[in-house]
């Protein structure tokens, strides 16, 4: 059965109660369907990554009553829903729904806001029911609604005005939005700000500021940082070498990557997923597919279960080289894990093997990909025909 057609069997279920959008009723189940909270809510959030329709995406965070705060499946498929109805404009519905949630889910509604970029509904939520939690949902709906020039003001003002008191976390998101937004410099004053406040640095504190200098090519400044975090009593564990690792790759310097990540190993510091997908990211964007490709084997050699983007990656790099059998074989370890990559990847790969006279493979990988997401099935009539008749 067809993913999307399960899940939607599994929110139809018999015991039911109409609710009406706009265009027409739609079944929803009753709180006290027999289907468990969690099936509830996987359910919900496959009918969410699929679904289109403004009215249709209310209806469906409305039957299972998304309530963000006290589950992370309810995160994402709130996450999903907001920037679906951001992405058609459909704003009143994004604000029906982040307005309805308890009290309890405010610096996410403040959090979500931002990410769809509604920085003014982002401030009246916080206006509602000022504390640090909403304050931090608030300095974080900056950065992800790219408002970096708010959070100097915000940071500045709001404490005082609000009567609420910056912790870690505060300041954390505020070096982060300084980091990306190219003036990581003000890491410094930040810093003081911190320690004036008794508020002790954490590893996130540096990884946050790490990468700022390192995306400003600011190498000098990154030895610096490494320095503070000795005085500030900071482990350089696994974290901070990710940091590292990842900012380094993304500059194209994933051979220095490579020498920090023997560092690590020689500390006794075991790689993750994690580290290996930074490194095949790098390599793989410097045209370094083979590397790349040992990078993978040996992951898998030491049980180390590749991620999505691991296999995304390679699959998208291989095809993109001509290595179709490669593409090939990552790609059905990605989909063994049941991980698709996006379509146009896989539109790649499958008249990459039609070329190749892979014709039953591409005519699989094909089938699979339809059944998994049955509402994109018409995006596959150019490659349809050309299959060899």
């Amino acid at each position: 059965m067809a993913v999307a057609a399960f899940a939607r069997n599994q929110l139809l279920h018999p015991l039911r109660i109409r609710v009406f959008s706009s265009s027409s009723a739609s079944s929803i189940p009753n709180p006290s369907a027999a289907i468990s909270r969690k099936q509830k809510s996987v359910a919900a959030l496959r009918l969410l990554r699929s679904e289109t329709d403004p009215s249709r995406i209310v209806d469906i965070c409305r039957a299972v009553s998304l309530r963000p705060s006290s589950s992370h499946l309810h995160r994402l498929a709130l996450s999903d829903a907001i920037s679906t109805l951001a992405k058609s404009g459909s704003f009143t519905e994004v604000r029906s729904i982040l307005d309805s949630l308890p009290s309890a889910s405010l610096p996410n509604a403040i959090a979500l806001f931002g990410q769809a970029g509604l920085h003014d509904d982002a401030l009246r939520a916080f206006q509602k029911s000022p504390s640090t939690r909403a304050l931090n949902a608030l300095l974080f709906a900056c950065i992800v609604g790219r408002r970096h020039d708010e959070v100097s003001r915000i940071f500045r003002d709001f404490p005082g005005a609000y009567g609420v008191t910056p912790n870690i976390k505060t300041y954390n998101n505020v070096i982060q939005a300084f980091s990306v937004s190219g003036t990581a410099r003000s890491f410094y004053s930040v810093l003081d700000q911190m320690c004036s406040a008794g508020v002790k640095p954490d590893t996130t504190t540096f990884c946050n500021a790490l990468a700022g200098f390192y995306k400003e090519k600011q190498f000098d400044e990154v030895n610096k940082v490494l320095e503070l975090m000795k005085k500030h009593d900071c482990d350089h564990g696994l974290r901070i070498y990710h940091s590292r690792i990842e900012s380094l790759c993304k500059l194209k310097f994933s051979n220095e990557a490579m020498v920090l990540f023997k560092e690590m190993e020689t500390k006794g510091i075991k790689p993750t997923s994690v580290t290996y997908n930074h490194l095949i990211y790098g390599f793989c964007n410097e045209g370094q597919l083979e590397d790349a490709k040992k990078l993978y084997k040996e992951m898998k050699e030491r049980d180390l279960l590749p991620i999505d983007k691991s296999h995304f990656t390679l699959v998208h790099f291989s095809c993109k080289v001509g290595d179709f059998e490669a593409a090939l074989s990552v790609c059905k370890d990605s989909m063994a894990q049941n991980r698709i990559p996006n379509f146009t990847t896989m539109k790649m790969l499958v008249k990459g093997l039609i070329g190749s006279s892979k014709v039953e493979e591409a005519r699989d990988i094909m089938e699979k990909v339809k059944e998994k997401f049955p509402r994109n099935a018409d995006m596959w009539k150019e490659v349809e025909e050309a299959f060899p008749q």
